[in-house]
């Protein structure tokens, strides 16, 4: 059985754009520059034939990947709710260990941004904060093995 992908309702909405682009817009001007760059002969010494190709097989894993999560799509309401962390909520917590504060937003799987302090809710962070109060301690238990703390501070 596939494996459900948490998201919430705009994500998906996004998703079914981009997948819309991709079928509709993007693929037929690939399948116009193959045949543009087929119409140019020797196809084995054919740079330009060569990058449409693996354009097309790109551009066909996205619209795979994409199709795969709209249709093991598991849509959670938004939740206003600032009482306590859910999908959509953004974190303040304080890390004892780093002696730093820290803003993070949980997210779905499909909006992970690392960089941007966008966490996932299945990530060591976004499901040690998750249904946790604010003033409560949350202890995040990495990959490696080793644990940190830390203190939720606020819930917006």
């Amino acid at each position: 059985m596939a494996e459900l992908i948490v998201m919430t309702q705009k994500n998906y909405d996004d998703l079914k754009k981009e997948l819309d682009y991709l079928v509709k817009v993007k693929r037929p001007e690939i399948i116009e520059r193959i045949a543009e760059a087929r119409s140019h002969g020797d196809l084995s010494e054919n740079a330009e034939y060569d990058a449409a190709r693996e354009e097309q097989r790109s551009n066909e894993g996205k619209i795979a990947e994409i199709e795969y999560k709209l249709k093991n799509a598991d849509i959670l309401q938004e939740d206003t709710d600032t009482s306590y962390v859910h999908l959509g909520s953004v974190v303040t917590v304080y890390d004892e260990d780093m002696d730093e504060e820290q803003t993070y937003t949980i997210t779905s799987v499909t909006e992970v941004d690392v960089m941007a302090g966008k966490v996932s809710v299945e990530s060591p962070v976004g499901s040690a904060l998750l249904k946790k109060k604010r003033g409560e301690k949350a202890t995040v238990k990495c990959p490696d093995g080793t644990e940190y703390v830390l203190k939720i501070l606020k819930i917006s």
